[in-house]
């Protein structure tokens, strides 16, 4: 089982360190009048910030450019930022955890709260895998180091079962789809709006979603430098990052069909999935800390990372609470 955990281990953390595919380093150089933002299609807040451009307008008048770059997950955007590609981004809680544990320069600065049913794991719609506990060995499709990884070893535990009890077979979203579609996997851990999408358009069967075993936090980050050295800036992010979680609130029709004319994704899956979602955004308190530090301890406990972590030392103090 030691050598199981170890070569997990070190899957996730070549993962994390790796060179982020066709995103250069070079090619995002900056000057310090530069917002650099990373976001993921899956992400409803920040694809209707970038595409209503009012952010842009709103640091315009503080000598502010925004730039912003799409990646495919969490863990390349937290490499992105610990290689000063990007100054901030979101990703779900897993994410950070593998970030923090390969020493990357990030820093929590805020989060959404908890959307326990926006996550799951599915099976094919005639699969005899009725529940989690059918799971055991069988091939499981996931995101290696993203939210639906604390997931799946909460519902394995849940189920009286070990980590090491099925193959957790490493893909991105879309490899992971077409794996299960085509059969080669058994089951498939999946975040929305995938998970929606995959729901209504290829009828996956939920087996189990995250409701009364993880919270699956959405989390803002930024690189630790730009944070401290621009704290006006996060303030305005943090602005428009209300704005918009009221007006997606609001107008469910509505921003499923900006998303999906950026992501391609169906507009019924995408209204699903917003109605799964909650949108607010506030700084970490004790309760976000606490439960982030859960899931490091959890990792560290399953030698899924090298060491044990302190989630309190990278969360960021807004200027307003060191007063």
């Amino acid at each position: 089982m030691k050598k199981i955990f170890n070569k997990i281990r070190n899957i996730v953390a070549i993962s994390l360190l790796a060179p982020i595919i066709g995103f250069s380093n070079e090619g995002s150089k900056k000057s310090d009048n530069e917002l650099r933002i990373g976001y993921q299609k899956s992400d409803p807040v920040f694809i209707i910030i970038k595409q209503n451009g009012t952010l842009e307008k709103k640091l315009e008048s503080l000598g502010i450019k925004v730039s912003w770059y799409e990646f495919p997950a969490g863990p390349q955007m937290l490499e992105g930022l610990n290689v000063g590609s990007i100054d901030f981004g979101t990703v779900g809680e897993t994410p950070p955890i593998f970030a923090q544990a390969a020493n990357a320069k990030i820093k929590y600065i805020g989060y959404k709260p908890a959307s326990p049913k926006a996550e799951a794991i599915v099976v094919q719609e005639n699969s005899s895998i009725k529940s989690v506990s059918d799971l055991k060995g069988k091939k499981v499709a996931l995101n290696k180091g993203s939210n639906v990884h604390y997931l799946l070893v909460k519902a394995l535990e849940d189920a009286g079962l070990k980590y090491s009890d099925i193959q957790p077979v490493f893909l991105a979203p879309s490899d992971a789809r077409a794996a299960f579609q085509q059969g080669s996997v058994d089951a498939w851990v999946i975040w929305d709006p995938f998970l929606s999408a995959a729901e209504t358009t290829i009828k996956a069967k939920v087996i189990k979603n995250g409701e009364n075993i993880v919270n699956n936090y959405q989390f803002y980050l930024a690189e630790e430098n730009y944070a401290a050295k621009n704290p006006k800036v996060i303030d305005e992010i943090f602005k428009e990052l209300k704005n918009v979680d009221k007006w997606v609130v609001e107008n469910p029709k509505e921003a499923a069909k900006v998303l999906s004319s950026v992501n391609g994704l169906d507009i019924n899956a995408l209204e699903i999935a917003l109605q799964r979602a909650v949108f607010d955004t506030d700084y970490l308190n004790s309760k976000v800390i606490a439960d982030q530090q859960k899931i490091a301890d959890t990792f560290s406990d399953l030698k899924l990372i090298p060491k044990k972590l302190d989630i309190k030392s990278v969360v960021w103090i807004p200027e307003q609470k060191n007063k």
